[in-house]
């Protein structure tokens, strides 16, 4: 079998977000309808113009090692615990997702480890720890974390993960902004088709935002600060004329991403089938999205995979809460999809969850691969006055039921990067 003709599939999967940190709790919500954004705890929002978020940042980890010291050799549990002990909260949150998602693919310690390895999704991770040293550089430098040299660096989370799982394969981070999960997917397909490994985790890993950075983003108005800092459940409102920018939410998935054969000798359980992912770009820096970009992206995706338009279900939108995101991105599907983009199903999970940006891709295939597996779509909450502009069924309010054989998602990062990946329910 060519490299091309291998086929991917999903055999594990786990999630960390504010409105749950198991697969069954994190779907039950979403299809509920319930919103993930509360007040920021982590500092004092005093100075900042925007006060709201998805906060995990006092997370506790205690009920999941109990979990895994069950389930785990007590080796492996060990070094778990010590890793998680020290790490700071990007790469905590990542480690535990991991060790989540290791255990649902029901993977063995037999694994070939240096064909197994680990892609992260995200960059400037750790902008938190390395803000709260510079203050306490400022105070008294001696007393900075001793190990920030190691702990801010992105490449602490994907070495962790590999260390912690004993996976000796291919091991890096990819970044691109808000697709950068998306992109680390590609990556994994890559790794598995062209470079001899049989499982990658694709880890969707969270990003510890910094004041400065929620202040910066308020001042550019690419987040929400106006109309709902009393009102954080209303606040992310993608599809609503009232919308005014995304609200920043932390939040980590991983996806085991494993050769079909491979996966079929080991009789795993399989969610989905990986088509293809597509990435393109605008040319340009800023954060201006394009029709022309975004539509390219899916069009090659749906020419790569030789995927019909028609065939697509639903759309996992990018749907970030901002009128000039949302309405391109409508614009795009519109433009490729043509009469069936009247057909097909779109939802905005951001619309609960919030924006986790560089995991975002992962958090919500996550919720794609389920909402697949349950036939059942979640609502688009907080559409109180419907933008006149849309005209396709947004699932507006209200949970649908719906066959899905094939679903797109769609990622678009700050600096016009479009990445688009495409999944269908697994046959055989």
């Amino acid at each position: 079998m060519s490299a091309t003709q291998k086929r991917i599939v999903i055999t594990g999967m786990a999630i960390n977000t504010p409105i749950g940190d198991t697969l069954d709790a994190y779907y039950e919500n979403l299809v509920a309808g319930k919103s993930a954004i509360t007040k920021w705890r982590f500092f004092d929002t005093g100075p900042c113009l925007s006060k709201i978020g998805g906060d995990l940042s006092d997370y506790d980890p205690s009920a999941k090692m109990a979990e895994f010291k069950e389930k785990l050799p007590a080796d492996a549990h060990k070094r778990l615990r010590k890793l998680v002990k020290k790490a700071p909260l990007s790469t905590k949150l990542s480690l535990l997702c991991a060790t989540d998602a290791y255990l649902d693919s029901g993977l063995s310690s037999d694994l070939d480890p240096t064909r197994t390895g680990v892609i992260v999704g995200g960059h400037n991770l750790h902008n938190n720890l390395f803000y709260n040293n510079t203050l306490q550089y400022e105070e008294e430098p001696e007393y900075i974390d001793s190990m920030l040299a190691l702990h801010f660096l992105d490449t602490d989370v994907a070495s962790s993960v590999g260390e912690a799982l004993g996976f000796r394969g291919s091991t890096f981070t990819v970044g691109g902004a808000c697709a950068s999960a998306n992109i680390a997917m590609r990556s994994a397909l890559d790794e598995i088709r062209c470079h001899d490994q049989d499982v990658v985790f694709v880890t969707g890993a969270p990003l510890d935002f910094s004041p400065v950075d929620l202040q910066a983003m308020a001042i550019l108005g690419a987040i929400s600060y106006n109309s709902f800092n009393e009102d954080p459940e209303a606040a992310s409102r993608p599809y609503d004329l009232g919308r005014e920018g995304f609200i920043p939410s932390h939040g980590s998935a991983v996806l085991v991403v494993e050769e079909l054969e491979h996966a079929l000798k080991r009789n795993a359980k399989i969610y989905a089938e990986v088509l293809g992912v597509t990435t393109q770009s605008d040319g340009c820096h800023l954060p201006t999205p394009s029709v022309d970009g975004q539509s390219r992206t899916m069009a090659k995706l749906l020419k790569t995979t030789g995927v019909r338009p028609e065939q697509v279900d639903y759309i996992n939108a990018h749907a970030t809460s901002t009128p000039l995101g949302d309405r391109t991105e409508l614009a795009s599907i519109k433009k490729i999809f043509g009469d069936h983009a009247k057909k097909v199903k779109i939802n905005a999970p951001k619309s609960m969850l919030g924006h986790t940006c560089w995991s975002a891709p992962v958090v919500e295939t996550v919720a794609a691969i389920l909402q697949m597996k349950n036939s059942k779509l979640h609502p688009s909450i907080n559409i109180d006055n419907l933008d006149p502009e849309i005209d396709v069924d947004v699932c507006a309010n209200k949970a649908v039921d719906l066959n899905i054989n094939y679903f797109m998602k769609n990622s678009f990062g700050f600096g016009g990067i479009n990445c688009c990946s495409l999944y269908k329910k697994y046959e055989g």
